[in-house]
């Protein structure tokens, strides 16, 4: 079968007319192969875009992390910045994006892999596109070279670990007191085992091991500077996969913020914001994990030249601050998952917080928070695009809301 691409879809592939899903197809070439239901898994390239590239990874063809190398960067970057315009419209929005900050390569300071164990040894990567084989990653374009480098400590870890009947997942953090691993998943381990995953860990350095979120070892504390703040995340904790993506999230939110006295950091993390606001404003930090706010509370004692900052545990989701607890606020930052925060965006609008400094990693639930608020009243005033899972579909932006007057709650 032959077609010719039409667009791209939100995970990277060509769309020809049907729709026909094309992996690895560029708008405006045309490509041939044998169509499988709605697909053409392996496309021959008959006439070719100028935005096509070569892909500088040696695992692309068959490694799942990377669904855009073969684009130029020039183009992603416009089609990512689409993806954001588009889902506003959508909305009947105003689209006013002020570019796209994206992470250089070999960046990545985070990543899951897979680990299993076989009949002929250990494998440890990512999982292939659609595919449940995982792939070795050496060479890997997108991580950080300490990260690369502990493969093979990785691959230990999965063979004292892991059983037979299933993967185990290892989160591997990189920061300047080395590398964090956590590992998930793995089979019910006897006491010689652990002590065996202890050695590992020692022989390789590791700051810290943990196993299903019980630390196993810990050289020194694993941690991070969230704006020049100091903080230990929990095992396994969410963090921003690239330092410079974390730099510019943490620009974008001051930007937005501005001279703001008291701000609520709602799906606080860490601590990746609300410690280095806390340098300049008051701050209360709510998150839903206990031992993550236990973690940014930690920082923030230890830390000097701060503002009062208190925190508390609370599932968002489930329980949102109510617009009257929001209304003795100046300012709120929001980074909910990607699932967005309909709840609680609805207490912000109906609230007399004046700022919000925005986060998100989907700009479709993005688009729909952003209704709720300017309906009441916000003004969108700007959206960065940030990049940080280069050659990735995923999409990352933060985008500042205000309204000149307060609304009573």
């Amino acid at each position: 079968m032959r077609v010719r691409i039409d667009r791209l879809g939100h995970r990277g592939d060509g769309i020809a007319e049907g729709p026909v899903y094309v992996p690895g197809a560029l708008p405006g070439e045309e490509v041939e192969g044998d169509l499988d239901g709605d697909r053409i898994e392996a496309p021959r390239i008959l006439s070719r875009s100028a935005d096509r590239t070569e892909p500088p990874c040696p695992n692309y063809a068959t490694c799942g992390g990377c669904a855009l190398m073969h684009a130029s960067d020039p183009f992603v970057g416009r089609w990512k910045v689409g993806i954001v315009r588009q889902a506003l419209e959508a909305r009947g929005l105003p689209a006013p994006i002020r570019g796209i900050a994206t992470s250089p390569p070999q960046s990545r300071r985070r990543a899951t892999f897979s680990g299993r164990r076989t009949k002929s040894g250990v494998i440890v990567g990512f999982h292939g596109r659609r595919s449940d084989t995982i792939s070795r990653i050496g060479g890997c374009r997108v991580l950080v070279p300490q990260i690369l480098a502990a493969m093979p400590v990785l691959e230990r870890l999965t063979d004292a670990a892991a059983s037979r009947k299933g993967d185990v997942a290892l989160v591997v953090t990189h920061g300047r007191d080395g590398l964090d691993v956590a590992i998930r998943g793995g089979a019910e381990l006897g006491r010689d085992t652990l002590a065996r995953l202890a050695r590992i860990a020692a022989d390789a350095g590791l700051a810290r091991l943990s196993l299903d979120g019980e630390t196993v070892a810990q050289d020194r504390p694993p941690a991070q500077r969230f704006g020049g703040v100091r903080a230990v995340p929990t095992p396994g904790a969410f963090l921003q996969a690239t330092e410079q993506g974390q730099s510019a999230l943490l620009a974008c939110v001051s930007r937005a913020l501005g001279p703001a006295g008291r701000v609520v950091d709602l799906f606080a993390g860490c601590g990746t914001f609300a410690l280095p606001v806390s340098r300049r404003a008051e701050v209360h930090a709510v998150e839903g994990d206990a031992a993550m706010t236990e973690a940014l509370v930690a920082a923030w004692r230890g830390g000097r030249g701060h503002r009062p900052l208190t925190a508390t545990t609370r599932d968002l989701f489930r329980d949102p601050l109510a617009a009257a607890e929001l209304s003795g606020f100046d300012a709120a930052i929001i980074d909910p998952p990607r699932a967005g925060a309909a709840a609680q965006t609805a207490e912000i609008a109906a609230s007399g917080i004046g700022t919000v400094a925005a986060i998100s990693c989907n700009p479709v639930t993005f688009a729909r928070d952003a209704e709720r608020l300017v309906d009441a009243g916000f003004a969108l005033d700007w959206v960065r695009v940030v990049d940080q899972f280069r050659w990735s579909p995923h999409v990352e932006l933060a985008a500042a809301f205000s309204r000149g007057e307060k609304v009573a709650p």
